[in-house]
C-alpha cells in the first residue's frame, strides 16, 4: 500500500497547490491513501471546518494537526465532529477532539496518531509516555499505524521514531517546514524522516512573508507573520510503501516539486 504524507499546508496558496498537484501525484505514485498536516492551512494558523471539508474534497483522507491547533476559536466547538482530523494525543485528556483515528481504504485499516514534541515548544504531556499507552490501543484496531510527530528538535523526533520502531509503520516529522534528507527504514522496519517539509510559497521563509520575518529578526519587535500567497509554489511529501499484512514499512521516498512544474 502506498500512503502519501503531505507536509504542513500553509495558507490558501498551499491549499491551491495541493488541489492542482495532488491528482497527478496520486496517479504517478499509485497512491492509495493521503494524509496531510493541516495545522497551518487557515492563513497560516490552525484550520476551520470549511477548510477541513475543502481538503477532504481534494482527496485528502486524513488530517493531522500541531501547536497552532487552537488559534482559530471555532475549531474548539467543531473538532469533535471532524472524524478525519486527529489532534496531538499528548494534550491533557479533557481536551476535545480525536487522540487517534482509524480510516479504511480498500478494506485496509490505517491508524493515524499525532503527537507534539516538547523541546523548544510549549509544555505538554510527555509524548513518549502518551505513546506507550496509546499505541497498543491503536494497534488493536489497525495493522498499519502512521505517526506524525510535530516537533522542533530533530533529536527529539529521531528519539521518538526509535522509541516506536517496530510498533508503528512510519514516524514522520512535521513543524519546521524544511524537508530533511534523512529518510530511512529503521532496524525494526519503521519508516522515518525528521521533517516532511511544507506546501506553500517557495520564495518565502517557511511559507511566510519573508519581509515580516526578517524585520522581526532585525528589530526584535513584534511582527505579525502572514503566508506568502504569490510566486512559485513548493510541494513536499513522502511516499510510504507499507506491507498491509505485517504493517511493516518497505520504503520511504521524498517528493519535492515546484509549482507550476
Amino acid at each position: 500500500m502506498n500512503i502519501l504524507f503531505i507536509g504542513d499546508i500553509v495558507g490558501s496558496y498551499g491549499r491551491t497547490i495541493v488541489k492542482e498537484m495532488l491528482p497527478e501525484i496520486k496517479k504517478t505514485y499509485s497512491i492509495d491513501a493521503v494524509i496531510a498536516n493541516g495545522e497551518n492551512s487557515a492563513h497560516g494558523y490552525s484550520i476551520s471546518e470549511k477548510i477541513y471539508n475543502e481538503l477532504i474534497s481534494m482527496g485528502v483522507d486524513a488530517i493531522t494537526m500541531g501547536n497552532h491547533l487552537w488559534e482559530k476559536k471555532e475549531i474548539i466547538s467543531k473538532i469533535s465532529s471532524l472524524d478525519r482530523l486527529v489532534r496531538p494525543a499528548n494534550f491533557p485528556p479533557s481536551v476535545p477532539g480525536n487522540d487517534h483515528i482509524v480510516i479504511e481504504v480498500q478494506g485496509i485499516k490505517i491508524g493515524i496518531v499525532n503527537f507534539l514534541g516538547r523541546v523548544f515548544m510549549q509544555c505538554m504531556d510527555c509524548p513518549f509516555q502518551t505513546a506507550e499507552k496509546l499505541i497498543p490501543k491503536v494497534s488493536s484496531q489497525a495493522k498499519i499505524i502512521i505517526v506524525d510527530i510535530h516537533a522542533e528538535a530533530t533529536s527529539e523526533k529521531c528519539a521518538f521514531a526509535h522509541f516506536l520502531d517496530g510498533r508503528a509503520s512510519a514516524v514522520v516529522g512535521t513543524h519546521t517546514h524544511v524537508m530533511t534528507a534523512d529518510e530511512r527504514i529503521l532496524p525494526e522496519e519503521t519508516a522515518f524522516i525528521s521533517d516532511v517539509g511544507m506546501v506553500g510559497a517557495y520564495d518565502s521563509i517557511i511559507g511566510m512573508n519573508k519581509e515580516q520575518i526578517i524585520k522581526r529578526f532585525v528589530t526584535q519587535m513584534p511582527e505579525k507573520f502572514e503566508p506568502t500567497e504569490t510566486g512559485r509554489g513548493l510541494f513536499n511529501a513522502v511516499v510510504l510503501n507499507i506491507d498491509p499484512t505485517s504493517g511493516r514499512a518497505l520504503s520511504i521516498s521524498r517528493i519535492s516539486k515546484l509549482f507550476p512544474a
